[in-house]
């Protein structure tokens, strides 16, 4: 059976953190976020490390996007361990800024903009379709399988359903480390370093 090392040191790390959960403030609570933008955070912990390890020399952990939920910006992003409830799996999520950014998660973040702000619009109800669809989070990291998803592949995907062939410019990565090998890999660091994105944010 094939370890997926991502998802254990996620697991144990938001295990350690949860009980401190309610004690923590958020770093960032979405002030001025617009439907599409793309939000990026690193964590502390270990999960955090293995994908900067992974990244060699990224900033950035963990990607979503802003979507419009009934007037309120929200983020959707896939990642595997922070459950909401009992029997809850890895999947899709949707979850307030001040949650996404909590301080128990988040060392620090970014926000990115993409400049034609109907486009962004379109990527972000594609998110937000994923989302209500139940997507499961893609332990594989394939992104030629669109059944599920990984964080940043959600995000491709969400731009190309915009009409964007590739927001991180067609930049792909094969991540060789001792327990785990996935080729065509889409890193957080990617989006950063796209010509297509404008940074809004830093913190």
């Amino acid at each position: 059976m094939k370890i997926h090392i991502l998802t254990i040191l996620l697991t144990t790390t938001i295990a350690i953190s949860a009980c401190h959960q309610n004690k923590e403030h958020s770093l960032y609570n979405g002030q001025e976020l617009r439907a599409g933008d793309i939000v990026l955070r690193c964590g502390s912990g270990l999960t955090s490390r293995a994908v900067l390890v992974a990244d060699n020399g990224g900033c950035y952990s963990h990607v979503g996007i802003v979507v419009d939920s009934s007037g309120v910006m929200m983020i959707v992003h896939a990642v595997p361990g922070e459950h909401d409830f009992p029997n809850d799996f890895d999947r899709v999520k949707m979850d307030e800024a001040k949650t996404f950014f909590l301080t128990t998660r988040t060392k620090n973040g970014r926000i990115l903009r993409y400049s034609d702000s109907i486009v962004a619009q379109k990527a972000a109800q594609a998110a937000y379709r994923l989302y209500k669809s139940g997507i499961i989070f893609d332990h594989e990291y394939d992104i030629s399988d669109t059944t599920t998803l990984y964080c940043s592949e959600l995000v491709e995907y969400a731009y190309k359903q915009a009409g964007i062939l590739s927001i991180t410019d067609g930049i792909r990565h094969d991540v060789k480390l001792p327990v785990f090998n996935y080729e065509q890999v889409i890193l957080p660091s990617d989006f950063v370093h796209s010509s297509q994105l404008t940074t809004i944010l830093e913190f």
